[in-house]
């Protein structure tokens, strides 16, 4: 006999809303393969017919997802929107099929609405995301981003850092090797031996360059916690001879969008460590895929997110929180904004982020979005 299937008929999705926020930086943020001096990011609104919404949030990241505000509006406009208007909110697997199906790749504008469902079955059940996630913890502890800049201003970025409350962070570099060195020895320096550095190239060197670099880093004890990706994405032999040829471990992140990607890199051992963002999973459900492959091959994985406001960096959270294979966090960007005009959400103390007991995401409002074709 089949298992019948059929929703609640209790939460109707009926509309989206798309609009979007602009936020400046406090100072620009900068890495191997961009500069970004605001986020400007679009918010999408998802009703019901019970008069909960659910909010999403997704950056464009040209450079990375492919994904620009124009792209990311169209797609959950005329694609996702009418796959999944009319569906009911307790058929999540429906749901998220038709996300997935609607588009092939566009995974920032899939993981926005992936974000707002969630948001929403949490809300019509009455626990917060994380919970639902599996519950793990609701503190979880960010890094900082030390911008790419000469070796003294960073240093002195690193300092401020450290006296402002982080424990962990993670230092750009990755378009000069040379250089590279210079800046994370003033840094280490800097903050002394007792602050985790993690050290992000963004894709900027060659495979033998990053060994010969890295091994550089080890001669020297500038006792680095992780290398997070030394090579170019679509390098999947170069990552795994970076990962074989020094011992600090190897993070894989633009490497690492789709749960295929990830079961190719930890088949072929190319990486020590997953880095799960949800802008380049497509969302949580995919997120969680990723992270069950990983923790099943004893690999460890980092929730991150890109230039987001409060709002994607609770998603994020709340998958991180929930998580005990995640063991590390980089949700720092909501630290780097001149203003935050989420209401509800994730809290924020120093280099702790806290997750309440509120539904879904706990966001109430967001100030500022601008609906329309403006």
């Amino acid at each position: 006999m089949g298992i019948i299937k059929k929703g609640s008929g209790y939460m109707k999705i009926t509309d989206i809303r798309v609009g979007k926020v602009s936020i400046p930086l406090k100072k620009p943020f900068k890495t191997a393969l961009r500069t970004v001096t605001k986020a400007e990011d679009i918010i999408a609104v998802v009703e019901t017919d019970a008069g909960e919404a659910g909010y999403g949030e997704a950056p464009p990241t040209a450079v990375i997802t492919g994904d620009t505000i124009g792209s990311i509006k169209w797609v959950i406009e005329d694609n996702i929107k009418k796959a999944i208007v009319g569906m009911d909110i307790d058929d999540m697997e429906g749901i998220m099929s038709r996300i997935d199906g609607a588009a092939v790749k566009n995974s920032s504008a899939k993981a926005c609405i992936d974000m707002a469902i969630y948001d929403l079955f949490c809300k019509a059940h009455k626990i917060p995301l994380y919970k639902l996630l599996g519950g793990a913890g609701n503190v979880i502890e960010t890094d900082i981003t030390v911008s790419v800049n000469s070796p003294d201003e960073m240093a002195k970025d690193a300092v401020d850092y450290v006296k402002a409350g982080f424990n962990i962070l993670k230092v750009k570099v990755g378009n000069d090797s040379k250089l590279d060195v210079e800046r994370l020895k003033a840094v280490r320096s800097a903050v002394g031996g007792n602050i985790k550095i993690r050290a992000d190239a963004n894709q900027g060197w060659q495979a033998k360059e990053a060994v010969r670099t890295i091994r550089t880093f080890e001669d020297l004890g500038l006792d680095i916690e992780l290398i997070e990706q030394p090579v170019k994405a679509y390098d999947i032999e170069g990552l795994k001879f970076v990962t074989e040829n020094v011992e600090t471990p190897v993070l894989a992140d633009e490497s690492v969008f789709s749960p295929y990607d990830a079961f190719r890199i930890l088949s072929m051992r190319a990486a020590d460590l997953i880095n799960i963002k949800l802008m380049k999973a497509g969302g949580i459900h995919n997120a969680l895929k990723i992270n069950a492959m990983a923790e099943a091959n004893g690999i460890e994985c980092m929730i991150g997110c890109m230039i987001e406001s409060k709002l994607g960096v609770t998603a994020a959270a709340h998958l991180g929180a929930g998580k005990r294979n995640i063991t590390r966090a980089d949700l720092d960007p909501v630290i780097l904004l001149v203003k935050d005009p989420v209401v509800g959400g994730a809290r924020f103390s120093g280099s702790k982020i806290m997750l309440g007991d509120e539904p879904g995401l706990g966001i109430k409002e967001i100030k500022g979005i601008e609906f329309g074709d403006g």
